[in-house]
């Protein structure tokens, strides 16, 4: 049964981006810090330069002359330390939303993700988690710094003339909800699109180039061609839209700015005329709406960013499961030991059933089976017989019904990353880095020697052919694109004979290699695996005469036939 997860939604993943409050304080009152000093900057200047000129002494203007100096440099203090808190703390928490994302992910794969768009997958693990930065950096801080600015301005102006700061606190309203109403009607339904429009340009690029051989064979790259443009325009038309959107809320508070600042003239203009507002105090109460207004275009800003955050949010928590499907294995609590448990006598299977996520019939109904160390067993069978889900069984992709040991202890004492310790699949088209051959042996044996490696390669009938390759440093290209369907099997099984597991299953090794070197190649693989090593082969070929031990035949996901002899 699958272990329940807490629920993925886009709330936990939004707050999950939020850096720890010790790390995000500094940034709040930084931020704070700075735009206040924007403000305070230009009242002092404009009470300063209108003081100034009414020509009273000097000893009046200190303090303020002061307060310019004060301000100009504490606004650009604030501002570098508001951006260095900020971003060291959001690219921080950015590293571990996405190493959590990851390992979520994780348990889905290999058998979990087949049904997902590898498009979608991508752009939730690079662009969507990216987007997640903006929620502190674009809306939280922003937000809190406008929000409180602009409460402190309006009493500043309040303190000068009430009426004023009346009309400055009604501007601010109307700019707030007009920006964000507009913002919203106009740029959500195209914010909501982008990112299906990006996965869809993803997709068809990477369809593109992993196909591009097959495409100029058959005359139809233009047609691909024509759907990655197609895919580019409307993309496209969503950020012109999106753009759009924000152009016009940040119109409407620059129109509401200048609202703020005549309003502010017509009613202290009363005031001033009847000695009850000075000339300098009329400078401040029209000109501090320009600062605030200025902080304020932050507010449209930040409610676009907020969407963009919220949405892409919302496609990770799609990504992300509420809980692992019951057909995929859920480890028991606590990490793998890091040693896989010992084969002893072998390993067994009984009354084994087993199906695919989302799949409502069973693959494999009630197999029996038994692998002795040392044994080569050959699992035979029609495509569709159930054995590449027998070899995601044995490797712990798939759960098991019915009961299946290693050594006689049931795998479920054991986490499956520890399985994998002891049994070791070769898939039918094994994954090889774009990286040379070193690389791609490396990762399964780290601290082996280039000694190691050759002597790999030559027990899988393979160094000569690097050699003239350039040896170890030869690249393999994108996915093996430079090697042959045989020469990445040979790769695959010498990556495994490095690694030393107890137990090899190999999954379909010739398949999309020229029968003409199926044999010799089923050969190969046969005799290089020590005599130690346990081989189950499953292949719909014929092996050759003495490859294997016994031969275990697979019919609709039953054992019809078990015999011991070297061909089905």
């Amino acid at each position: 049964m699958s272990q329940p997860e807490a629920r993925t939604s886009a709330r936990s993943i939004l707050r999950g981006a939020l850096p720890p409050a010790p790390r995000w304080v500094p940034t709040i009152v930084t931020g704070l810090a700075a735009e206040a000093s924007a403000v305070a900057l230009l009242a002092v200047s404009a009470w300063l330069i209108v003081r100034a000129s009414e020509q009273p002494p000097v000893l009046y203007l200190s303090l303020a002359v002061v307060g310019v100096r004060f301000f100009a440099l504490s606004r650009a203090a604030a501002r570098y330390l508001e951006r260095l808190f900020g971003h060291d703390a959001a690219l921080g928490q950015l590293v571990r939303t996405r190493t959590d994302l990851v390992r979520r992910l994780v348990p889905l794969a290999p058998d979990g993700l087949s049904r997902t768009r590898s498009g979608s997958v991508l752009g939730a693990l690079v662009d969507d988690v990216d987007e997640l930065q903006d929620l502190p950096l674009r809306v939280i801080q922003p937000l809190a710094s406008s929000a409180l600015v602009a409460a402190l301005s309006v009493i500043l102006v309040g303190l000068v003339w009430w009426a004023a700061a009346l009309t400055l606190l009604a501007c601010l309203a109307l700019a707030a909800v007009t920006a964000a109403v507009w913002g919203w009607a106009a740029g959500s339904r195209a914010e909501r699109a982008v990112a299906p429009l990006r996965a869809r340009v993803t997709e068809a690029l990477m369809d593109h180039f992993s196909a591009l051989d097959v495409l100029h064979a058959y005359g139809a790259t233009e047609t691909s061609r024509a759907r990655i443009d197609a895919a580019d325009r409307a993309l496209r038309r969503a950020v012109v839209r999106r753009a759009g959107a924000q152009a016009a809320t940040t119109a409407v508070v620059s129109v509401a700015a200048g609202v703020a600042s005549i309003a502010a003239v017509l009613v202290s203009a009363p005031a001033v005329a009847s000695g009850a507002l000075s000339g300098p105090g009329l400078a401040v109460v029209v000109l501090v709406p320009m600062a605030v207004f200025e902080v304020f275009t932050v507010v449209p800003l930040a409610a676009a960013a907020w969407r963009r955050v919220h949405a892409a949010a919302t496609r990770i928590a799609d990504a992300v499961p509420d809980a692992l499907p019951t057909e995929l294995v859920s480890d028991r609590p606590g990490p793998p030991t890091g040693m896989g448990p010992s084969l002893g006598e072998g390993l067994s299977l009984r009354g084994v059933t087993a199906r695919w996520p989302g799949s409502a019939e069973a693959v494999l109904r009630g197999v029996d089976l038994d692998v002795a160390p040392g044994e080569r067993v050959l699992v035979s069978g029609a495509s569709g017989a159930g054995k590449t889900t027998l070899a995601h069984v044995l490797v712990r992709f798939l759960e098991a019904g019915g009961d299946y040991t290693i050594g006689g202890v049931p795998v479920t004492a054991f986490s499956s990353d520890d399985v994998r310790r002891t049994i070791g699949l070769v898939e039918q088209h094994p994954m090889l880095f774009d990286d040379n051959i070193r690389q791609n042996l490396l990762f399964a044996r780290p601290t082996a020697s280039d000694a190691h490696l050759e002597r790999a390669l030559e027990r899988v009938g393979l160094w000569d052919w690097v050699g003239r390759r350039g040896g170890l440093d030869a690249r393999v290209g994108e996915r093996g694109a430079w090697v042959s369907g045989g020469q990445a099997q040979r790769l695959a099984l010498a990556r495994a004979l490095l690694r030393g597991f107890p137990v090899l299953v190999l999954d379909e090794p010739t398949a999309g290699v020229d029968p003409a070197a199926a044999d010799e190649l089923l050969r190969d693989l046969l005799s290089a695996a020590g005599s130690e090593q346990a081989v189950i082969l499953i292949s719909h070929a014929d092996v050759p005469a003495g490859g294997v031990d016994r031969v275990v035949r697979l019919e609709a996901g039953r054992v019809v036939r078990e015999v011991g002899a070297t061909t089905p």
